[in-house]
């Protein structure tokens, strides 16, 4: 007879392959971990806090590199104009030649960074809490991927280049605007334009938006969010064009880590989590 310790098929299996019972509890444990579930809220509430707070810390705590972060605002700028591209400096003009229209910006770049983004997690976990987590992951590994290029190439904004003569229009406009500028400043990076987040939050919020929202109108201004993004971000001469190319490999490098994760990308996830009883085991 055959080991009494063994009562069925997959006891002798397991037994036959030294391990094989560990192996399949860590596989079971990684799927039900890759499964989308339900967020709880003040699970969320600490996360966002807390990876908000760090990453402000990270940020904030990267060497101001003067010296090298001028020196690659002066590359990009004599980049952008052997591409013929470099509009920076007409668009901050113009539009700072518009008092109303400048002070909008100002604000708008102080505040709906933060006020979108918050509003579409929230909108997530409510509505469409079986693709929360992996929107979130979305958002997390671009911001993360933000800092590591913070770190590795400081950049000042156009408004700190030297000779540039573009106009900081918190500046002279005394709007209460970005932490940038004025007396804020202290309290901010101002090396740290290379990526550009503003970019690649909106895009995240944009996308998200028009891929999940019913009402047709709703999903044409989740597309124009990060278009008004950039050309706010160029205006007020917080950043050159090229650091919104930087938001958007950030974000695509976030989609691409949610997919190899989840098997699928965020928007394609169900929409409600599966119940308990018919998760995968």
């Amino acid at each position: 007879m055959g080991d009494p310790t063994v009562t069925s098929l997959e006891d002798r299996d397991q037994a036959a392959v030294p391990g094989s019972s560990t192996a399949a509890r860590d596989l079971r444990y990684l799927r039900r971990l890759r499964t989308p579930h339900a967020p709880r809220l003040w699970f969320e509430i600490v996360l966002i806090a807390v990876s908000y707070w760090t990453y402000s810390l990270i940020r904030n705590a990267v060497p101001e590199q003067r010296r090298e972060a001028l020196r690659n605002a002066d590359w990009i700028w004599r980049t952008e104009h052997q591409l013929g591209l470099a509009v920076e400096k007409s668009v901050n003009h113009a539009v700072n030649s518009v008092s109303w229209l400048i002070v909008g910006m100002n604000y708008y770049y102080a505040t709906l960074h933060f006020v979108i983004t918050l509003g579409v997690l929230v909108w997530l976990f409510r509505s469409h809490p079986g693709r929360y987590a992996a929107t979130r992951l979305v958002l997390f590994v671009t911001t993360g991927a933000a800092l590591l290029g913070y770190y590795l190439y400081p950049l000042a904004p156009p408004r700190l280049m030297r000779g540039g003569h573009f106009v900081d229009t918190v500046m002279v406009h005394r709007t209460w605007g970005s932490m940038a500028s004025g007396d804020l400043k202290h309290v901010s990076n101002q090396y740290a334009a290379m990526p550009s987040m503003h970019i690649g939050w909106s895009l995240w919020c944009g996308l998200t938006i028009f891929a999940l929202a019913t009402v047709p109108w709703v999903r044409v201004l989740g597309l124009l969010y990060p278009v008004a993004t950039l050309v706010v971000i160029v205006a007020t001469a917080n950043h050159f064009w090229l650091d919104a190319v930087g938001g958007v490999l950030c974000l695509a490098l976030g989609f691409a880590v949610a997919w190899i994760w989840y098997g699928a990308l965020p928007y394609a996830l169900p929409k409600l989590p599966p119940s308990p009883s018919r998760a995968p085991d």
